[in-house]
């Protein structure tokens, strides 16, 4: 045992143990997500997809303050730093409670939206809110500062405890499983901020960065936001409106249809975790940032490859094992939708490349083709596979403009060195 530790600690980089939590974490995602749809059947799971959606939603727009402290946990240091990670809390805290309030405030709105059986569900999220926003400052502050073991440690705490909760209430409680649902994702919340950095929070003491700072910062936080939300469209547009459109049996078809198609896209989520300050880092110290985007983009294009080409293979075989056999209906989409989501995926880490080098263009352009993907759907919703055809042709379409801006700012690069060496 003592040789094994000893290996994991000579041989392991930090970087690749972070891969492994994540790695770890995903499949306690997924095993909850699978288990759920097994349990519950299409019906059932229609309206926990609405709660697991809502809860990537939530992640994402937290993930705005995630991402800002974990960039700027890297350039600020001392007094700046501390002073800034205090201001940061503040605000995500008043704006996780805002939004708190807002969707328990209109939880009755929700349920008639999206035809659940419960507007309690709606409340119990609302009143977890604050508690996410919290704990994604926390991750930010580790993911920026390269603590990637106190970063994973928090994603683990988030996993298992929803993941046991759940489960165990399902199994001893006799009550509307989207309660239950609702009730261990608020509980994973809490426990989601173990371990927390108690030096950094604080909500009075006062600070004001100066002029160039708070501009930068603003900027940062401004295209970070923007490109979050369309992150929440491409990613969770479709499961909400199929919702909408459809009836609860087919919405969980899609949800589960979704679920697996979506694995490329977690996976590439663990290398845009280690991007950003890696990105970042580099250009402070002046040194070449595009061989860790040709990795990344490299890795992405194999995964998703691999992904695509086994569910066109055996969709029937997959369908069975992950959800079983009330879900077969859905297996001839299952490359596709595997197919829209790798692809965006790879455009994915573009965008992602250029928000750490604050440019911004890519940002806009995933947020146009996230808006196309909405008006897409609900013009054309006829069937469950009309609606995956037209989220393939708005991601080729993406992934072709942000091709296309790469090799246009990188010829340009290189122009202006050959210019600057002569």
């Amino acid at each position: 045992m003592q040789e094994v530790i000893r290996f994991v600690k000579n041989k392991i980089k930090p970087e690749q143990l972070f891969m492994l939590s994540v790695l770890l974490v995903n499949g306690g995602n997924y095993i909850y997500n699978l288990v759920l749809g097994r349990v519950l059947g299409p019906e059932k799971f229609a309206d926990a997809a609405i709660l697991i959606t809502f809860l990537l939603v939530l992640s994402f727009v937290a993930m705005t303050f995630q991402l800002v402290t974990a960039k700027f946990s890297v350039l600020f240091e001392d007094s700046i730093f501390s002073g800034f990670i205090s201001k940061i809390y503040k605000n995500a805290l008043f704006t996780g409670i805002l939004l708190g309030i807002a969707i328990i405030v209109f939880s009755t709105q929700l349920q008639h939206f999206f035809k659940t059986t419960s507007s309690t569900m709606f409340v119990i999220f609302g009143f977890g809110v604050p508690f996410y926003f919290l704990m994604s400052v926390n991750r930010g502050v580790f993911q920026g500062k390269q603590e990637l073991k106190s970063l994973s440690v928090t994603y683990q705490s988030e996993m298992i405890s929803r993941l046991l909760l759940t489960f165990a209430l399902l199994y001893f409680l006799d009550v509307d499983s989207s309660l239950i649902i609702a009730i261990g994702i608020f509980c994973s919340f809490v426990f989601g901020l173990i371990p927390f950095r108690t030096s950094n929070f604080t909500l009075f003491k006062p600070f004001v960065l100066d002029a160039d700072n708070k501009k930068l910062v603003k900027n940062f936080f401004i295209i970070t936001a923007f490109y979050e939300l369309t992150q929440i469209i491409i990613n969770n547009s479709d499961i909400l409106l199929v919702k909408h459109y459809f009836e609860s049996y087919e919405a969980g078809l899609y949800a589960s249809l979704a679920l697996i198609g979506r694995v490329v896209y977690f996976i590439a989520w663990m290398f845009v975790m280690l991007l950003l300050p890696t990105v970042v880092q580099l250009k402070k110290e002046g040194k070449d940032t595009l061989p860790i985007l040709l990795k990344y983009v490299a890795y992405i294009g194999v995964i998703a490859a691999t992904i695509v080409i086994s569910c066109f293979l055996f969709p029937n075989e997959i369908i069975k094992i992950l959800f079983g056999s009330e879900y077969l209906s859905v297996a001839p989409l299952l490359w596709k939708y595997a197919s829209a989501t790798g692809i965006f995926a790879i455009s994915n880490i573009f965008a992602y490349y250029y928000l750490s080098l604050d440019k911004y263009v890519p940002v806009v352009l995933s947020g146009i083709f996230g808006m196309l993907q909405i008006v897409l759907v609900v013009l054309f919703h006829e069937t469950l596979e009309q609606v995956v055809h037209v989220q393939i042709i708005a991601m080729v379409m993406l992934l072709i403009v942000q091709l296309s801006f790469f090799f246009f700012k990188d010829s340009k690069t290189k122009v202006t060195i050959k210019e600057t060496a002569e």
